[in-house]
């Protein structure tokens, strides 16, 4: 049989057909998944975290040396810091774009005298990071050192800036992911005033 012939032959035809098909099904199944996740309700900034409801992790970081308020050192973080009171820990660090984007909100949390602002400087150099406060302005009560990214790994940080609310009993009680805006920052404040009330 000549080739022509063979060319010409239905099921040679629709073979030709369904391979055709097969780019187009797969992008148009890869469509549906992306428009219905984009249409979900989930909120990328509350990812889920597995320390929600559980005691704060057992660390203990150096403060950030030449961070002053009123001439004296302001201190590093460790967990027992959590006892007793409700605080909130923001990390951050100098080379975050997003960082410095939020950091007027956090600003504004800073005065909030109901809770603790701590933050966690995360895998950056003092000098930048004193720069970074000296220039935008310092928020915290404390600030702990996390120069090697060790207790960043311990909370479950998936990418900076990220904010967390612990409570009295210095269990985590919300997590944030992402830079803070007006937004979250409503969620954030609901969140904080059930942790203050018990």
């Amino acid at each position: 049989m000549s080739e022509e012939i063979k060319e010409d032959l239905p099921g040679n035809r629709n073979t030709r057909v369904i391979l055709a098909l097969i780019p187009l099904i797969l992008f148009a199944g890869l469509a549906f998944i992306f428009l219905k996740q984009l249409k979900s309700d989930t909120n990328p900034s509350e990812l889920p975290s597995p320390l929600l409801g559980k005691a704060a992790p057992e660390f203990s970081m150096p403060a950030l040396e030449g961070l002053k308020r009123d001439g004296n050192q302001i201190p590093g973080l460790k967990t027992a810091d959590f006892n007793g009171k409700v605080t909130l820990v923001n990390v951050w660090a100098s080379w975050c774009v997003p960082c410095r984007v939020e950091h007027p909100i956090i600003m504004e949390l800073g005065k909030d005298d109901r809770f603790r602002l701590v933050g966690i400087n995360y895998k950056d150099k003092p000098g930048n990071a004193l720069r970074f406060l000296g220039q935008l302005g310092n928020p915290f009560d404390a600030v702990g050192v996390d120069q090697k990214g060790r207790a960043a790994i311990d909370w479950g940080v998936y990418g900076i800036p990220e904010t967390f609310l612990i409570g009295r009993d210095a269990t985590i009680r919300y997590k944030h992911v992402g830079p803070l805006n007006p937004i979250s920052l409503q969620k954030l404040k609901a969140e904080i005033d059930k942790a203050i009330k018990g």
